[in-house]
This record gives C-alpha cells, sequence and structure tokens, in this order.
C-alpha cells in the first residue's frame, strides 16, 4: 500500500487524495468524491489536470452500457506535471503537457514511419480500465479501484498517464484554451491542413458543423481556400460556422436528390476537397462523390456504426477522385501537438471561438447537459474553481 502525500508534492512514492467526478453507472450524473490517485509506475507520469472540456466521445461512453463502470472520464485537457515515473527522462515537474487519448511510443513501426501516427502500444482502446504497466488502476475509493477512460481520465484533479500520451508545450500558452487541442479540434484541423490538403483558391466541403467539422473549416481557411461549403441538417448552425470562414450553406433536407449532386452543380462539377465529420454513411458516400473527378479529394473523419458498409461506384475511384480515412488529423501527439499551439500562440490558429461555455468542476454534469442539448461547441471545466 502506498503512503499518501499532500498536494504538490513531487514524491512520486505518495498517492495524493483529490476530487475526481466518478461515473458509476451508465447515463447517471457525474458524482464529485474523494478518490486516492496512486504514484507513477515506470513510464509513466502523475499531472495536475489543470483544465479539461468535454468531447462527444466521452458522452457517448457515459451513456453506453459497458461493465466498466465506475469510471473516471476525461481526455481533452490541460495539466501540469506533478511527478514522474522511472524511465521517463523527457518530462519534469512543473511542465506544462496536454495528454492525448491515443500516443507515440517513439519505437514502433508507425511511430518511425513519417506515414502514419498510430502507434501500435498506446493506439485508442476504449474497452481498456487500467494501466498498460501491471494492468491496474491508479484511483481507488475507499479501496475500491476506479476504472480509468482511454488512458488519460482527465475528469479528476489528479490523474496518471503514460508518458507517451504527453505532449510537452510551451509554458506560457493559456491552458484554459489550448486545452482544447488535445482531441476533437487537432483532429478536424489535420484532417484539412495533413490529409485533405487544399491548395490556395480551392473548394473545400465540410459535412458536419459540430467543433471537428468546424475546425476542419478553419483548416480550410487557414490553408487559404476560396469556397467552404458546410453541410448539415441542422440550420441554426450556419450563422456560428461563418465564423470559422464558411462561405456557403446546405440543409440537405432542402433538396430532393442527394446533396453531392446539388454540390456539383453549384461547383461546376464538384468541389475540390471534402471533409467527413458525421459518422453517417449517407454522408460519407456524399463527401466522396461530390469532389471533383481528376483531383478531387474526400477525407473521412467520422467514426460509424462498425458493421456499417461503404458503397459507391468503382468508377468514381477510376476517374481519378481519391478517398481517405485519418485518424487524429495524422498528427503525431508528442512531436506534433507543440507545433499547433504554436499556431495558436502565433494568431494563425483561432481557438476562442470555439469554446462557447464554462463551468467550474462541481458543476461538471451542465457540461454534459449543454451537449446532450446540442448548445455550443466546447465547454471548459475548470479544475479549481
Amino acid at each position: 500500500m502506498t503512503k499518501e502525500c499532500v498536494h504538490g508534492s513531487e514524491a512520486s512514492g505518495c498517492a495524493i487524495p483529490c476530487k475526481a467526478a466518478v461515473a458509476w453507472e451508465a447515463g447517471k450524473p457525474l458524482v464529485i468524491e474523494k478518490v486516492e490517485v496512486a504514484p507513477p509506475q515506470a513510464m509513466e507520469v502523475r499531472i495536475k489536470v489543470k483544465y479539461t472540456s468535454l468531447c462527444h466521445t466521452d458522452l457517448h461512453f457515459w451513456e453506453a452500457k459497458t461493465p466498466l463502470f465506475p469510471r473516471i472520464f476525461g481526455h481533452e485537457a490541460a495539466g501540469i506535471v506533478e511527478s514522474v515515473g522511472e524511465g521517463v527522462d523527457d518530462l519534469k515537474p512543473g511542465d506544462h503537457v496536454l495528454p492525448v487519448f491515443t500516443g507515440e511510443c517513439g519505437e514502433c513501426r508507425h511511430c518511425l514511419s513519417d506515414e502514419s501516427n498510430m502507434c501500435d502500444l498506446l493506439r485508442i482502446d476504449t474497452d481498456r480500465g487500467v494501466m498498460l504497466r501491471d494492468g491496474k488502476s491508479r484511483f481507488s475509493l475507499n479501496g475500491i479501484p476506479i476504472n480509468h477512460f482511454l488512458g488519460t481520465s482527465t475528469f479528476s484533479e489528479y490523474t496518471v498517464i503514460h508518458s507517451g500520451c504527453l505532449a510537452k508545450i510551451d509554458p506560457l500558452a493559456p491552458l484554459d484554451k489550448v486545452c482544447i487541442l488535445s482531441c476533437g479540434i487537432s483532429t478536424g484541423l489535420g484532417a484539412t491542413l495533413n490529409v485533405a490538403k487544399p491548395y490556395k483558391g480551392s473548394s473545400v466541403a465540410v459535412f458536419g458543423l459540430g467543433a471537428v467539422g468546424l475546425a476542419a473549416a478553419e483548416g480550410a481557411r487557414i490553408a487559404g481556400a476560396s469556397r467552404i461549403i458546410g453541410i448539415d441538417s441542422n440550420p441554426r448552425r450556419f450563422e456560428e460556422a461563418k465564423k470559422f470562414g464558411m462561405t456557403e450553406f446546405i440543409n440537405p433536407k432542402d433538396h430532393e436528390r442527394p446533396v453531392q449532386e446539388v454540390i456539383s452543380e453549384m461547383t461546376d462539377g464538384g468541389v475540390d476537397r471534402s471533409v467527413e465529420c458525421t459518422g453517417s454513411i449517407d454522408a460519407m458516400i456524399s463527401a466522396f462523390e461530390c469532389v471533383h473527378d481528376g483531383w478531387g479529394v474526400a477525407v473521412l473523419v467520422g467514426v460509424p456504426n462498425k458493421d456499417a458498409v461503404f458503397r459507391t461506384k468503382p468508377v468514381n475511384f477510376l476517374n481519378e477522385r481519391t478517398l481517405k480515412g485519418t485518424f487524429f488529423g495524422n498528427y503525431k501527439p508528442r512531436t506534433d501537438l507543440p507545433s499547433i499551439v504554436d499556431m495558436y500562440m502565433n494568431k494563425k490558429l483561432e481557438l476562442d471561438k470555439f469554446i462557447t461555455h464554462r463551468v467550474p468542476f462541481s458543476e461538471i454534469n451542465k457540461a454534459f447537459e449543454y451537449m446532450m442539448n446540442n448548445q455550443g461547441l466546447r465547454c471548459i471545466i475548470s479544475m479549481e474553481d
């Protein structure tokens, strides 16, 4: 049994008592509990979470009837290193970091490849509620282990994370802003900048105008696209989307024919690039079929049902349209996230417009209410308020 130490201690051998929002049952409000966070083991880091936000992935698994309860959710966050375990030599107490749901071990074939960010060791695993090192949780409440989520569990004042899932960032960056870069915003941004790669003056269609889709639009704006067309069945999102460079909008419900035909007609044969951010198979097919033959590139970001099937005519490929998929925007977390933070610090990337709500940690359930009611984009949860 590990000894208990006070908050702020840099002694890696102590357990830290702190507040955490525990999900005891699927779909039930989170409960603020006093938990113990064990010290980091080899290749692990314990961080003090300063700010976290709610992503739809948290909401999805909170609603899910899985066996992994009780559980501490949360994976979009920013914090400060409190202590490090054996073997961690690239991070030290006081470093500012972004935890990420996927990692970069730096040694596997994926990490060594310039073409992939899908680390063999630290790839996302929604079914794992323990640490890789020993198959145990670092959270406990009255001796009862509490499951982790995505290897991050940032709905806790302190959490333990594999060092390969932490990106060290500029200490001057405001943590209450850059915390949203650790998942959805980077995913959409990278899907456009790293995968679709629109050129200056090109046309881009974005399917789905939630936070990820708007981040994809932000990428198109940064790249200099001249036309950014937003496609969404909720027209209430259109006005907000104008802040992200959107120039035109289409509600598929307003048309009796497939939306790809509408886009093709209004763009003289199709857009140069498209990014799909809904997970809908119909939207995926439309995103592919709406790009121009010869050079059009469509990128799939949304996650469909695992049994869904994508159907299109092979001639669409033969006519030199390209279909691509992406995971976390093709960013390697430790290598690339610091440069995205720098984009924000250099005023190239605008983050403030993604942040629509703020709540103190004690009111974390309000963040869930906002998301379930489709209110706003990102809600920042301050761990110290």
